[in-house]
């Protein structure tokens, strides 16, 4: 793949959420400053599609998924869409999490809602029935465990259990004074609203847009580009 024309495929969920779909544009907005015009496409609620967009392109394309964990979606979907597609040469890289600049990110997002050291923390992921997704949760618990130095307990919004408003019931009856939730989720959307009625003291902002997020997405572009960095970090599809 030529790094001087592959085009960049940014695949996010969707969601009926404005906002979500707002953060979504920004970042890939964002990421376009930097490692070159980003397109967006959605793998369910709303469209384009991975394959209506590669269908449309006519450049080597490097597909990055925005998905914090690879379930069903990562899996199934995207190679799905690529193979539907048709294209003939798209290179698939990592999700973007989890990974320690998410974990930073989300530190960040518990101080602005007030958490501070010595309180308990919750981190809410959406869920899935993939146990793959549920070892990258974990895997992302545990970045943020050594970031705040406490145990952080995990709860499930919408697959899955525990569920996010049982874990932090049980905190409380533990004797939890302060128990804040951190949200491993990358967009506003209704798994985020849910969270506000799960009984915290405090439900940290989504991941959104930072520049360290953004320079993940370019640095997960950037290694599809380069043959030497492929091995471990994206799948190459070639029909």
């Amino acid at each position: 793949m030529n790094s001087t024309d592959a085009a960049l495929l940014l695949v996010a969920h969707g969601t009926r959420n404005p906002r979500g779909v707002e953060m979504i544009a920004q970042l890939a907005g964002e990421v376009s400053r930097t490692a070159g015009p980003t397109r967006v496409a959605f793998v369910d609620v709303l469209g384009p599609s991975p394959a209506e967009v590669l269908r449309d392109s006519g450049r080597p394309t490097v597909l990055v998924p925005a998905f914090l964990a690879s379930g069903y979606h990562v899996h199934t979907d995207v190679p799905r869409e690529v193979a539907e597609s048709g294209h003939r040469d798209v290179v698939v890289t990592d999700a973007l999490g989890p990974d320690p600049v998410l974990a930073r990110v989300m530190v960040s997002r518990l101080r602005d809602a007030g958490w501070r050291p010595g309180d308990t923390v919750v981190l809410a992921a959406a869920g899935s029935s993939d146990p793959r997704a549920l070892c990258d949760v974990r895997s992302a618990a545990r970045m943020l465990a050594a970031l705040t130095r406490t145990t952080v307990r995990i709860g499930y919004v919408a697959t899955g259990s525990p569920r996010v408003a049982d874990v932090v019931n049980d905190m409380r009856v533990q004797g939890d004074r302060r128990v804040f939730i951190a949200a491993y989720l990358l967009a506003e959307g209704l798994f985020h609203s849910r969270l506000f009625e799960c009984g915290a003291d405090g439900v940290a902002a989504p991941l959104g847009v930072t520049d360290s997020i953004v320079d993940l997405v370019a640095r997960r572009y950037r290694a599809a580009i380069t043959p030497a960095l492929r091995t471990n970090t994206t799948t190459v599809y070639s029909i």
